[in-house]
């Protein structure tokens, strides 16, 4: 297994070592992967699980006699590199997997500043892109035929979303966000739809950087306008600065989010008390109050293999290894890529995936290549996130949308 060259020491600790513990028998013949995904920065919370969790896919894969195609066996053999989160660096990560490693088969992708950098070219390519992650709507509605994505569009969730808290009764509702971010954005507009619908307003909407720490002055103009409640939508560590910074300030109104993000990560900046009550409202990702079967093994091997618990959005990119592994045996070749991308949108919803997915059609990918979970309203309880309940959606109907768009 490689890592580049260029990717943090502490990530080739933690990552490079994993790349190395996917045996691959002598006897057997070798199928490289690429995996370009953030391992450092600020969306490495998000990025470096993904990473791992293809390198426990393929371990796994590895180890049960790897995939059948044809009359050939494959072992995977994962590449990584570091993308930062960045659109330059992915499309530099991309084409190196490209174009010195020979790479066919390219996975994970958090965040969709950078993926969307690489959709951008990737349709002529003699690839397959799938992406995990990363939430913006026109990753798959661009009709990329080689392309597919895992985790459903934040629009799809944010709809969701604001039917729950007009349910709750909430009149008035300020939002802090990203929202210079496409996919914050288009969660804050769906919501705020619903919640108009049924007599409910967003009273503001207050930016935040992704790297900003201090959002106390966002925070007491939101307070002296007594909300009912608040929504917060960005990355894991200045939504956790939101939510401590709020009880700082004694703003005693129920706190909403869309994060995702486990408790060990929000524990580095808030208290469990200071989180105590929150809520996050997004695909029904990895908890291990909701989890499958599936999810609770997931959750102790890969906490088991990196010494860390995996993140709750980390099981997009583990899911599209199983995916890819029913693709490639489906279509009973690792050569012709464009008869792998087709077989991704014939599968079912493989045996082994994590996630919670709603099939269209009976299969795993619609004709966007868009997959779909359920959504759920999660609230942290006693240091944990807690499952409450499942918040009703229409994958079919939303697919039948998003055909509509370009």
């Amino acid at each position: 297994m490689r890592i580049a060259k260029f990717a943090a020491t502490t990530v080739i600790a933690t990552l490079g070592l994993a790349l190395s513990s996917v045996a691959v028998q002598a006897s057997e013949k070798t199928l490289d992967i690429g995996v370009s995904d953030a391992l450092t920065g600020g969306a490495a919370v998000y990025g470096l699980p993904q990473a791992q969790s293809v390198e426990l896919a393929a371990e796994e894969i590895n180890a049960s006699g790897g995939i059948k195609v044809g009359d050939d066996t494959y072992m995977l053999n994962v590449i990584a590199y570091d993308d930062k989160a960045n659109p330059t660096e992915a499309s530099n990560s991309v084409r190196k997997l490209l174009d010195r490693d020979g790479v066919k088969y390219i996975l994970g992708f958090c965040c969709s500043g950078a993926t969307g950098a690489v959709a951008s070219f990737i349709e002529n390519e003699d690839a397959v892109m799938l992406v995990g992650n990363a939430a913006e709507r026109s990753i798959t509605t661009r009709e990329i035929p080689n392309l597919v994505r895992t985790r459903p569009p934040a629009d799809y969730t944010g709809a969701a979303a604001g039917r729950f808290v007009a349910a709750k009764g909430h009149k008035r509702v300020a939002v802090l966000g990203a929202l210079e971010v496409g996919f914050y954005a288009s969660y804050v507009d769906a919501f705020e739809k619903e919640l108009k619908s049924a007599g409910g307003e967003i009273i503001t909407k207050e930016l935040f950087a992704l790297k900003d720490r201090d959002m106390t002055p966002q925070l007491t103009k939101i307070r002296s306008l007594e909300p009912d409640a608040i929504l917060v939508v960005g990355y894991v560590e200045p939504a956790a600065f939101i939510y401590r910074q709020a009880v700082e300030l004694g703003i005693d109104v129920p706190r909403y989010g869309f994060t995702s993000g486990s408790e060990e990560q929000f524990l580095r900046v808030a208290t469990s008390e200071q989180m105590e009550g929150v809520w996050d409202l997004r695909p029904t990702e990895l908890t291990l109050q909701s989890a499958s079967q599936n999810g609770i093994d997931y959750h102790q091997h890969f906490t088991e293999k990196f010494g860390i618990a995996p993140s709750p959005s980390s099981p997009y990119a583990y899911d599209q290894t199983y995916a890819l592994k029913d693709a490639l045996e489906a279509a009973g070749t690792v050569e012709d890529t464009a008869a792998v991308a087709a077989a991704l949108r014939e599968i079912p919803v493989p045996d082994e995936v994590v996630m919670q997915y709603i099939p269209v059609d009976g299969k795993m990918f619609d004709r966007n290549g868009q997959a779909y979970t359920s959504n759920g309203a999660f609230q942290w309880q006693d240091g944990h996130w807690t499952f409450v309940e499942e918040l009703p959606s229409d994958a079919a109907a939303y697919s039948a949308f998003l055909s509509t768009l370009d």
